[in-house]
């Protein structure tokens, strides 16, 4: 968009099916960037859109790898690296285990595809299958918001222009009033007993009404192998000029380790950094695992550093760091530190 223009709900439904956040982006509109655009939409669908409005977005996607002529425009260039590396027998699988997954969760399986392989994809299912439906629910989200940012990265590239919205099937309406299951009461309750995640699950918890918590004196303990599923720090890359993930971009994660004094604005003494891994962004813009993947990440600060000058050569910034602290209080607590990206600007936020 040239200049800021007023968003229609209209618009809005062509990025995301919930018209919660449709009308919740329409009015929050215009936006004098992209980027100003993604921090607005990040609020919406995390603190302002609640359960029902995301299973209504949920709603409006095709099962992962559906080639139905209602199928949407967008929805076909995401999955055009699945559907076009997807076999007879990959395809019939990943059918099977939509189903599977949707009989398990009540909902289709959320993942942002672009980029991805049908093999990749139907790994990402599987793994995902194992997981309790709160820790799914909020994957589904935060896979939601992914789709969300890239359509918004879309959206602003081409004329701001009212099509029709997002084909919602109608057997997928009584998603619309979900009734939770007892077993998923039963494991969102225990989870909220836990110390895992409390201020996210708690503005989940206000959403889906007030569930008992078990009374106990005694504090949650933190036993056994790790319940985590991937690194408590993860990132991914949104090249916000092109609307699509940056991919091919070196990243490092270091954590400080001078324990003398910690990093301040005067205190910039590199060799106090320790490198904990290293990785590229692919073709989805998500890096490979840059640490260990344990119950409690160290409290500390960390640095995480993104090779942006090999990226874009041309651009305004040879490489960028963005350095954040991780306190006592949230050892337990999942932290994505996303990168969105252009030549000349580049923004992040704390994602979960």
């Amino acid at each position: 968009m040239a200049t800021p223009t007023p968003l229609s709900v209209e618009d809005v439904l062509r990025v995301n099916g919930s018209r919660r956040f449709a009308a919740a982006m329409a009015a929050a509109s215009p936006f004098a960037s992209l980027a100003d655009a993604l921090l607005a939409a990040r609020r919406i669908w995390l603190n302002e859109v609640d359960v029902n409005g995301w299973l209504e977005a949920f709603a409006a996607h095709p099962a992962i790898g559906t080639t139905s002529p209602s199928v949407s425009k967008w929805s076909k260039e995401e999955q055009s690296a699945a559907l076009s590396t997807a076999t007879d027998s990959t395809a019939q699988e990943l059918a099977e285990w939509n189903a599977r997954y949707r009989e398990k969760f009540g909902f289709v399986f959320m993942i942002c595809a672009s980029g991805r392989t049908a093999p990749e994809v139907l790994a990402e299912l599987k793994r995902r299958y194992t997981n309790r439906p709160i820790v799914e629910l909020e994957n589904a989200a935060q896979e939601e918001l992914k789709i969300t940012e890239l359509r918004l990265a879309k959206l602003f590239s081409s004329e701001p222009t009212v099509t029709e919205r997002p084909t919602i099937q109608s057997d997928k309406a009584a998603e619309f009033e979900p009734s939770l299951s007892s077993s998923f009461l039963h494991d969102y309750s225990a989870f909220l007993s836990t110390k895992f995640s409390k201020h996210r699950i708690r503005i989940i918890g206000a959403h889906l009404g007030a569930l008992p918590q078990p009374r106990s004196n005694k504090a949650p303990e933190i036993t056994g192998s790790s319940n985590r599923s991937r690194p408590p720090i993860t990132t991914h890359v949104l090249d916000v000029a092109r609307g699509s993930p940056g991919s091919g971009i070196e990243v490092h994660l270091e954590m400080w380790k001078d324990v003398s004094a910690p990093p301040s604005f005067g205190n910039k003494d590199f060799n106090g950094w320790a490198t904990l891994g290293s990785s590229v962004t692919n073709n989805d813009g998500r890096s490979g695992q840059l640490m260990d993947i344990v119950d409690n990440v160290a409290p500390g600060f960390y640095r995480i550093s993104f090779n942006t000058g090999k990226y874009a050569p041309a651009g305004f910034f040879p490489y960028v760091s963005i350095i954040f602290e991780i306190k006592e209080n949230q050892t337990a607590e999942h932290f994505h530190v996303p990168l969105l990206h252009s030549p000349f600007s580049f923004t992040t936020y704390r994602g979960s």
